[in-house]
């Protein structure tokens, strides 16, 4: 597993808290999106929280695309950390994710923004994600499911009113 920190292997004993963000930018998103949330309510192993309102972003970074639909999900899992990117991942593989140019466009992107607040520099699963704290596409939704969310210390609607992206940032009625 890539000499992974043990942190990142470990399975809890009791559940934690982890922080997921999803996007999608190709195909049909909401639909997308909808069956991502639905894996997380039917995943044993994982206990959704909250579910935020969608988003609809500009594309930050990357190539020129079409805008994002993004949603924040809050979990307790017993899952490890890495087993859970793992989970992320086969998601992505179910939508046909295509790993082909950095920020580029995508059918399903689920990232692992926080996890029990551990922190680790590995360039597998580095976290807190390396830059969530900068992503308003990120920050807001998780500000409308948890609005006292803090992120490495920080309040989260702070740093999402600081956000470079912030007015890019638009709520989607949820149409299900």
């Amino acid at each position: 597993m890539h000499d992974l920190d043990p942190q990142l292997v470990a399975q809890p004993a009791e559940p934690v808290r982890a922080v997921v963000a999803l996007g999608s930018n190709l195909g049909d998103s909401a639909s997308i999106l909808d069956d991502a949330v639905d894996a997380f309510w039917q995943a044993s192993n994982i206990d959704v929280t909250a579910v935020s309102p969608r988003a609809k972003t500009a594309p930050v970074g990357g190539p020129e695309q079409p805008d994002f639909l993004n949603q924040v999900l809050i979990i307790e899992t017993t899952l490890s950390p890495y087993a859970l990117l793992e989970f992320a991942h086969e998601l992505e593989q179910v939508a046909a994710r295509v790993r082909g140019v950095r920020w580029g466009p995508r059918t399903l992107d689920v990232d692992l923004i926080d996890y029990d607040q551990v922190t680790s520099k590995h360039p597998v699963l580095t976290l807190p994600h390396p830059r969530a704290h900068e992503r308003a596409f990120v920050l807001i939704p998780w500000s409308w499911a948890e609005p006292s969310a803090t992120l490495s210390g920080q309040p989260v609607a702070e740093l999402a009113a600081r956000a470079d992206d912030a007015t890019t940032v638009h709520r989607v009625e949820d149409n299900r």
